[in-house]
């Protein structure tokens, strides 16, 4: 009895761990950006994305396990050809992700390795349509036609190229040192051209500053010559009031009888100096007469006042 008992226990533990082992198979958690592809009997059953997800254990198994984030894979320098027969040595690196499993599990043995061969043979083919020169100023361009190119044929594989970049290119030594010698050149000459540029402008700008400097300076001795003449104009105009005014104070003096005196002495004072000179400046002697006669010269000055006097 206790034997049956003790078979009893047993089986119903080995069922239990049984039942263990089939939830734990049947039971799958896929993580976050993952697809599990699953097959049964063999053949593609469904895709399992992030999340729980159920299987019929023994029957069901995962085939693949794919990656949905972006991956960057380096692409390996090789050499290339460009339209003008210049060899160039190229790597890169290429960015991709898996945007539908199935294709990339079914549809290509290796999608990693597929589409890296493809960027390799693609990245040869555009560099041979360019020259030299454009290798270099096109990087974005020739990028750009590089993914195209593979994501036109990677379609079938479920794979989505999101971009391309060109590391390094490389030419010949020789072809090195032409470049370099190209560039010292061109920057050799751009330094002249802006050399010239900066004498010219500064030749102008002195020619302009002589030209300002001459105009100023004749229109500052226009302005003094003009503060000149009239300061001229007005030193005259007051020369001429001031004699005007003396003539109007002598003609008002000369109007009264102290005047006509003082005219007179001062006509014989003059008169005699006036003698006094000649005598003294000539051999000749002078003798007076009536018309000489000092006496004779103011009286017929005071007959020349009287009649200015006369009333009109």
């Amino acid at each position: 009895m206790d034997l049956i008992l003790d078979y009893v226990i047993s089986v119903q533990f080995a069922l239990f761990i049984f039942v263990l082992v089939t939830l734990k198979s049947s039971i799958k958690f896929v993580p976050q950006n993952r697809a599990w592809i699953i097959e049964r009997f063999g053949k593609y059953q469904s895709t399992k994305e992030a999340g729980i997800n159920f299987i019929i254990p023994f029957v069901d198994k995962v085939a693949a396990n794919r990656s949905l984030k972006e991956q960057a894979f380096d692409i390996p320098s090789q050499a290339a050809i460009t339209k003008d027969n210049i060899s160039l040595t190229v790597d890169g690196v290429l960015y991709f992700r898996v945007l539908e499993p199935y294709k990339a599990t079914y549809g290509v043995e290796d999608y990693v390795f597929a589409v890296t061969q493809l960027a390799q043979t693609t990245m040869r083919s555009e560099i041979g349509k360019i020259e030299l020169d454009k290798s270099f100023e096109e990087r974005d361009m020739l990028n750009a036609k590089i993914v195209s190119a593979i994501n036109e044929a990677a379609e079938s594989w479920g794979v989505a190229v999101l971009r391309y970049e060109i590391k390094d290119i490389t030419p010949p030594g020789t072809i090195m040192e032409a470049m370099e010698s190209q560039m010292k050149a061109e920057r050799e000459r751009r330094a002249k051209i802006l050399e010239s540029d900066g004498e010219k402008q500064a030749a102008i700008n002195i020619a302009e500053g002589d030209k300002r400097a001459r105009v100023l300076a004749a229109e500052a001795e226009k302005q003094e010559q003009v503060l000149k003449a009239e300061g001229e104009a007005q030193a005259i105009i007051a020369v001429a009031d001031a004699q005007a005014q003396a003539l109007n104070v002598v003609g008002e003096a000369a109007d009264t009888e102290e005047g006509q005196k003082a005219i007179q002495l001062d006509l014989a004072t003059k008169a005699i100096q006036a003698k006094q000179a000649i005598a003294k400046e000539s051999s000749v002697v002078l003798l007076p007469d009536s018309s000489t006669d000092i006496s004779s010269v103011v009286a017929q000055a005071n007959s020349i006042l009287n009649s200015l006097n006369k009333p009109q």
